[in-house]
Protein backbone atom coordinates (compact mmCIF):
# COMPACT_ATOMS: atom_id res chain seq x y z
CA UNK A 1 0.00 0.00 0.00
CA UNK A 2 2.96 2.64 0.60
CA UNK A 3 4.35 1.75 -2.65
CA UNK A 4 1.20 2.27 -4.18
CA UNK A 5 0.93 5.98 -2.64
CA UNK A 6 4.55 6.18 -2.98
CA UNK A 7 3.98 6.15 -7.00
CA UNK A 8 1.08 8.26 -7.12
CA UNK A 9 2.36 10.95 -5.20
CA UNK A 10 5.45 11.17 -7.51
CA UNK A 11 3.08 11.18 -10.60
CA UNK A 12 0.48 13.42 -8.76
CA UNK A 13 4.05 16.03 -8.22
CA UNK A 14 4.54 15.36 -11.71
CA UNK A 15 1.56 16.84 -12.92
CA UNK A 16 1.46 19.56 -10.20
CA UNK A 17 5.17 20.82 -11.99
CA UNK A 18 3.36 20.43 -15.11
CA UNK A 19 0.57 22.66 -14.49
CA UNK A 20 2.63 25.04 -13.23
CA UNK A 21 5.30 25.51 -15.98
CA UNK A 22 2.80 25.36 -18.38
CA UNK A 23 0.84 28.48 -16.68
CA UNK A 24 4.24 30.09 -16.31
CA UNK A 25 5.52 29.75 -20.07
CA UNK A 26 2.20 30.21 -21.37
CA UNK A 27 3.17 27.71 -24.66
CA UNK A 28 -0.09 26.52 -27.02
CA UNK A 29 2.08 24.09 -27.72
CA UNK A 30 2.36 22.10 -24.23
CA UNK A 31 -1.56 23.22 -22.33
CA UNK A 32 -1.91 22.38 -18.61
CA UNK A 33 -3.27 19.56 -17.39
CA UNK A 34 -6.53 21.40 -16.16
CA UNK A 35 -7.43 22.71 -19.71
CA UNK A 36 -6.19 18.99 -21.00
CA UNK A 37 -8.86 17.19 -18.45
CA UNK A 38 -11.57 19.54 -19.51
CA UNK A 39 -10.92 19.09 -23.31
CA UNK A 40 -11.01 14.86 -22.43
CA UNK A 41 -13.92 15.60 -20.41
CA UNK A 42 -15.78 17.51 -22.95
CA UNK A 43 -14.84 15.05 -26.11
CA UNK A 44 -14.60 11.67 -24.67
CA UNK A 45 -17.75 12.03 -22.03
CA UNK A 46 -19.82 14.98 -23.17
CA UNK A 47 -20.35 13.29 -26.38
CA UNK A 48 -21.10 9.99 -26.32
CA UNK A 49 -20.77 9.58 -30.12
CA UNK A 50 -17.05 10.07 -30.18
CA UNK A 51 -16.85 7.07 -27.44
CA UNK A 52 -19.23 4.73 -29.82
CA UNK A 53 -17.44 5.90 -32.94
CA UNK A 54 -13.99 6.11 -32.13
CA UNK A 55 -12.85 4.65 -28.65
CA UNK A 56 -14.54 1.28 -28.78
CA UNK A 57 -13.50 0.44 -32.27
CA UNK A 58 -9.91 1.09 -31.01
CA UNK A 59 -9.92 -0.64 -28.56
CA UNK A 60 -12.01 -3.43 -30.59
CA UNK A 61 -9.17 -3.57 -32.90
CA UNK A 62 -6.38 -3.44 -30.37
CA UNK A 63 -7.38 -6.51 -28.62
CA UNK A 64 -8.99 -8.32 -32.04
CA UNK A 65 -5.09 -8.17 -33.22
CA UNK A 66 -3.92 -8.71 -30.12
CA UNK A 67 -5.11 -11.98 -29.17
CA UNK A 68 -4.93 -13.43 -32.55
CA UNK A 69 -1.37 -12.86 -32.49
CA UNK A 70 -1.61 -14.16 -28.93
CA UNK A 71 -2.73 -17.09 -30.45
CA UNK A 72 -0.44 -17.75 -33.12
CA UNK A 73 2.61 -16.92 -31.05
CA UNK A 74 1.94 -18.53 -28.31
CA UNK A 75 0.51 -22.12 -30.54
CA UNK A 76 3.60 -21.97 -33.28
CA UNK A 77 5.96 -20.76 -30.09
CA UNK A 78 5.73 -24.02 -28.44
CA UNK A 79 5.66 -26.40 -31.17
CA UNK A 80 9.12 -25.07 -32.91
CA UNK A 81 10.35 -24.35 -29.40
CA UNK A 82 10.19 -28.22 -28.67
CA UNK A 83 11.75 -29.24 -31.93
CA UNK A 84 15.39 -28.59 -32.53
CA UNK A 85 14.65 -29.09 -36.49
CA UNK A 86 12.28 -26.94 -36.79
CA UNK A 87 13.66 -24.15 -35.28
CA UNK A 88 16.86 -24.93 -37.82
CA UNK A 89 14.63 -24.32 -40.46
CA UNK A 90 12.53 -21.21 -39.26
CA UNK A 91 15.14 -19.70 -37.27
CA UNK A 92 16.26 -17.51 -40.06
CA UNK A 93 13.35 -16.73 -41.37
CA UNK A 94 12.02 -15.68 -37.58
CA UNK A 95 14.90 -13.36 -37.79
CA UNK A 96 14.30 -12.05 -40.72
CA UNK A 97 10.51 -11.08 -40.23
CA UNK A 98 11.11 -9.78 -36.88
CA UNK A 99 13.83 -7.26 -38.23
CA UNK A 100 11.39 -5.30 -40.26
CA UNK A 101 9.52 -2.36 -38.30
CA UNK A 102 5.76 -2.79 -38.59
CA UNK A 103 5.27 0.95 -39.87
CA UNK A 104 6.95 -0.15 -43.37
CA UNK A 105 4.58 -2.53 -44.00
CA UNK A 106 1.64 -0.59 -44.12
CA UNK A 107 1.67 0.81 -47.80
CA UNK A 108 1.91 -3.53 -48.60
CA UNK A 109 -0.95 -4.13 -46.18
CA UNK A 110 -2.82 -1.06 -48.22
CA UNK A 111 -2.27 -3.12 -51.20
CA UNK A 112 -3.57 -6.16 -50.08
CA UNK A 113 -6.53 -5.20 -47.79
CA UNK A 114 -6.94 -1.48 -48.76
CA UNK A 115 -8.26 0.82 -46.02
CA UNK A 116 -10.39 -0.47 -43.02
CA UNK A 117 -10.30 -2.94 -40.44
CA UNK A 118 -8.36 -5.80 -42.21
CA UNK A 119 -5.40 -3.96 -42.94
CA UNK A 120 -5.30 -2.46 -39.64
CA UNK A 121 -5.41 -5.73 -37.89
CA UNK A 122 -3.28 -6.95 -39.87
CA UNK A 123 -0.68 -4.39 -38.67
CA UNK A 124 -0.98 -4.90 -35.64
CA UNK A 125 -1.10 -9.10 -35.37
CA UNK A 126 2.26 -8.60 -37.78
CA UNK A 127 3.68 -5.82 -35.24
CA UNK A 128 2.87 -7.54 -31.84
CA UNK A 129 3.50 -11.28 -32.90
CA UNK A 130 7.30 -11.49 -32.64
CA UNK A 131 7.44 -10.64 -29.12
CA UNK A 132 5.03 -13.51 -28.22
CA UNK A 133 6.60 -15.90 -30.53
CA UNK A 134 10.03 -15.81 -29.31
CA UNK A 135 9.32 -15.81 -25.74
CA UNK A 136 7.12 -18.87 -26.13
CA UNK A 137 9.64 -20.42 -28.10
CA UNK A 138 12.34 -19.54 -25.05
CA UNK A 139 9.85 -20.67 -22.66
CA UNK A 140 9.38 -23.93 -24.43
CA UNK A 141 12.66 -24.44 -24.32
CA UNK A 142 13.42 -24.25 -20.65
CA UNK A 143 11.45 -27.09 -19.60
CA UNK A 144 13.36 -28.92 -16.92
CA UNK A 145 14.85 -32.35 -18.36
CA UNK A 146 13.56 -34.18 -15.04
CA UNK A 147 10.19 -33.63 -16.31
CA UNK A 148 10.65 -34.49 -19.81
CA UNK A 149 11.99 -38.14 -18.69
CA UNK A 150 9.03 -38.43 -16.06
CA UNK A 151 7.04 -37.93 -18.82
CA UNK A 152 8.80 -40.57 -21.45
CA UNK A 153 8.88 -43.03 -18.54
CA UNK A 154 5.11 -42.49 -17.48
CA UNK A 155 4.31 -42.18 -21.56
CA UNK A 156 2.06 -39.44 -21.23
CA UNK A 157 0.13 -38.99 -24.38
CA UNK A 158 1.65 -35.54 -26.32
CA UNK A 159 -1.18 -33.11 -26.44
CA UNK A 160 -1.43 -34.22 -22.19
CA UNK A 161 2.63 -33.54 -22.21
CA UNK A 162 1.94 -30.24 -24.12
CA UNK A 163 -0.88 -28.63 -21.69
CA UNK A 164 0.10 -29.95 -19.08
CA UNK A 165 4.27 -29.76 -18.51
CA UNK A 166 5.18 -27.64 -21.29
CA UNK A 167 2.52 -24.82 -21.09
CA UNK A 168 2.87 -24.64 -17.21
CA UNK A 169 6.49 -24.12 -17.46
CA UNK A 170 6.73 -22.05 -20.52
CA UNK A 171 3.81 -19.57 -18.64
CA UNK A 172 6.20 -17.30 -17.24
CA UNK A 173 7.53 -16.24 -20.20
CA UNK A 174 4.82 -16.10 -22.58
CA UNK A 175 3.13 -13.65 -19.95
CA UNK A 176 6.30 -11.27 -20.49
CA UNK A 177 5.45 -11.44 -24.24
CA UNK A 178 2.26 -10.89 -24.25
CA UNK A 179 3.16 -7.79 -21.59
CA UNK A 180 5.50 -6.40 -24.27
CA UNK A 181 3.14 -7.26 -27.13
CA UNK A 182 0.32 -5.49 -25.00
CA UNK A 183 2.16 -2.34 -25.14
CA UNK A 184 3.36 -2.73 -28.74
CA UNK A 185 -0.22 -2.94 -30.12
CA UNK A 186 -1.70 0.33 -28.34
CA UNK A 187 1.17 1.73 -30.66
CA UNK A 188 0.54 0.13 -34.05
CA UNK A 189 -3.11 0.38 -33.24
CA UNK A 190 -2.64 4.03 -33.65
CA UNK A 191 -0.38 4.08 -36.18
CA UNK A 192 -2.90 2.15 -38.36
CA UNK A 193 -5.32 4.52 -37.71
CA UNK A 194 -3.06 7.48 -39.07
CA UNK A 195 -3.88 6.37 -43.41
CA UNK A 196 -7.52 6.24 -44.46
CA UNK A 197 -9.71 6.14 -42.07
CA UNK A 198 -11.95 8.48 -40.64
CA UNK A 199 -12.74 6.22 -37.07
CA UNK A 200 -10.56 5.90 -33.86
CA UNK A 201 -8.43 7.58 -31.57
CA UNK A 202 -5.48 7.36 -34.33
CA UNK A 203 -7.41 9.40 -36.62
CA UNK A 204 -8.84 11.86 -34.21
CA UNK A 205 -5.44 12.86 -32.99
CA UNK A 206 -4.31 13.42 -37.17
CA UNK A 207 -7.33 15.65 -36.89
CA UNK A 208 -6.98 17.64 -33.80
CA UNK A 209 -2.94 18.11 -35.39
CA UNK A 210 -4.27 19.66 -38.52
CA UNK A 211 -6.55 21.67 -36.51
CA UNK A 212 -4.15 22.89 -34.38
CA UNK A 213 -6.24 21.91 -31.62
CA UNK A 214 -3.21 20.82 -29.34
CA UNK A 215 -5.30 20.85 -26.05
CA UNK A 216 -7.71 17.98 -27.83
CA UNK A 217 -4.78 16.46 -29.58
CA UNK A 218 -3.31 16.08 -25.62
CA UNK A 219 -6.39 14.57 -24.55
CA UNK A 220 -6.29 11.94 -26.90
CA UNK A 221 -2.50 11.12 -26.22
CA UNK A 222 -3.62 11.14 -22.08
CA UNK A 223 -6.56 8.60 -23.37
CA UNK A 224 -3.86 6.40 -24.73
CA UNK A 225 -2.18 6.32 -21.69
CA UNK A 226 -5.33 5.45 -19.79
CA UNK A 227 -5.80 2.80 -21.76
CA UNK A 228 -2.78 1.22 -21.96
CA UNK A 229 -2.59 1.53 -17.97
CA UNK A 230 -6.09 -0.05 -17.78
CA UNK A 231 -5.36 -3.39 -19.97
CA UNK A 232 -1.77 -3.52 -18.24
CA UNK A 233 -3.08 -3.83 -14.99
CA UNK A 234 -5.82 -5.86 -16.36
CA UNK A 235 -2.95 -8.67 -17.57
CA UNK A 236 -1.29 -8.34 -14.09
CA UNK A 237 -4.04 -9.17 -12.40
CA UNK A 238 -4.71 -12.44 -15.33
CA UNK A 239 -0.53 -13.30 -14.62
CA UNK A 240 -0.69 -13.20 -10.91
CA UNK A 241 -4.02 -15.33 -11.08
CA UNK A 242 -2.65 -18.02 -13.77
CA UNK A 243 0.92 -17.90 -12.09
CA UNK A 244 -0.24 -17.88 -8.36
CA UNK A 245 1.72 -21.35 -8.06
CA UNK A 246 5.05 -19.51 -8.42
CA UNK A 247 7.17 -18.38 -5.68
CA UNK A 248 6.77 -14.55 -5.70
CA UNK A 249 9.76 -12.13 -4.16
CA UNK A 250 9.08 -9.85 -1.62
CA UNK A 251 8.66 -7.38 -4.14
CA UNK A 252 5.52 -8.50 -5.95
CA UNK A 253 4.13 -9.19 -2.48
CA UNK A 254 4.69 -5.68 -1.68
CA UNK A 255 3.18 -4.67 -5.20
Amino acid sequence: MNRFLQRWTVFGGIVACWQLFAWLGDNPFFPPPSQILTAAWEWWVLEPSNVTDHILPSVGRLLTGWLVAAGIGISLGLLLGRSDTAMQYAGPLLTFLRSIPPPALVPVFLLLFKTGTSMQLATIVFGVLWPILLNSVDGARSVDVTKLDTSLVFQIPRAQWVLGVVLPAASPKIFAGLRVSLSLSLVLMVISELVGTDSGIGSQLMVAQREFDYTRMWAGIVLLGAIGYGLNTALLAVERRALAWQPRSLDDQHA
